[in-house]
């Protein structure tokens, strides 16, 4: 799970089950009359409440953001998990609805409960289920939502051509091997090896060099074609499929925010990036991207 792929629809969701939770310790009845020392019970003394208005919505929540944070969502029946918590989201909206409409249920018929109301907790479940349900549905629909709730870290430094930030993707601090080296194996002492870009060292002539006593080729037989490209470090702002190169419309993995991925190419407004894992793909979505 990544928790970096939440989105602000995602953080409110999880702020109303937060008051939610809280209301369903506050007073289920306001009655008219009643001492301030009164024992009114809670929303979890009524058992259609606590199924209908306060686990119902609970359930939802947990089933919306654990849905976004997977990698690849999770389908039962045909349905991704983040469906069926938009429906548990909506039915405990109206479940509460119709508590703070009839609070006493049936007692109030024959006028035995009358001056019993809807008391604060009832109230503010309706509140919590309302925005929480109005959030999980707008969240696809809405960009103002759909933004990353955990903004991606940027690289400390610039990186030169075809380097790769510190700790690679996504895991700062991790030592990286150098070019051309064997992991594990450091250079020997005294035998210093090539540096990707690097200058020549004293006394070890690089191929392409002119020798002592040798003519010296023409500059520009030497120097390398550059395009207008250069690889760069990116991160997406909302999870972002990427396809295949042989323009397949199935997806083959999918880029999540706070992981940063190296764009390899470049084609018309499509970027070729590679995951983390060496797959490389097309990213036909570059709206909003991170650069490094």
């Amino acid at each position: 799970m990544n928790i970096r792929s939440l989105t602000r629809g995602d953080g409110v969701v999880i702020g109303a089950a937060v008051l939610l939770l809280i209301a369903s310790f506050l007073d289920i009845y306001s009655i008219d009359g009643a001492p301030d020392s009164a024992d009114i019970p809670s929303l979890w003394g009524s058992g259609s409440v606590v199924l209908g208005v306060v686990l119902a919505g609970v359930i939802g929540a947990a089933l919306v953001v654990v849905n976004r944070a997977m990698p690849q969502p999770k389908k039962v029946a045909g349905l991704d998990l983040g469906q069926f918590g938009i429906a548990f989201t909506v039915f405990a909206a109206w479940c509460a609805l119709g508590n703070i409409f009839d609070p006493a249920g049936a007692f109030d018929n024959d006028g035995g409960a009358s001056g019993i109301g809807a008391g604060t907790g009832l109230i503010l479940a309706l509140v919590a289920t309302l925005v929480m349900a109005a959030a999980a549905v707008a969240t696809p629909l809405l960009p103002a939502l759909k933004g990353t709730l955990i903004p991606a870290a940027r690289p400390a430094a610039p990186q030169p051509y075809g380097g790769q930030p510190q700790g690679g993707y996504g895991y700062p601090g991790a030592q990286q091997q150098p070019y051309g080296g064997q992991p594990g194996q450091p250079g020997q002492p005294g035998q210093p090896g090539p540096s990707f870009g690097g200058q020549p060292q004293p006394g070890h002539p690089q191929p392409g060099q002119p020798q002592p006593g040798q003519p010296q080729a023409p500059q520009q037989a030497q120097a390398q074609p550059a395009g207008d490209f250069s690889p760069f470090w990116f991160a997406v702002p909302v999870p972002r499929p990427l396809f295949a190169e042989d323009g397949s419309p199935t997806p083959i993995a999918e880029l999540a925010p706070g992981t940063w991925y190296l764009a390899v190419e470049q084609r018309g407004a499509n970027l070729v990036a590679q995951t983390q894992d060496g797959r490389r793909g097309v990213l036909q979505d570059t709206s909003g991207i991170q650069r490094g």
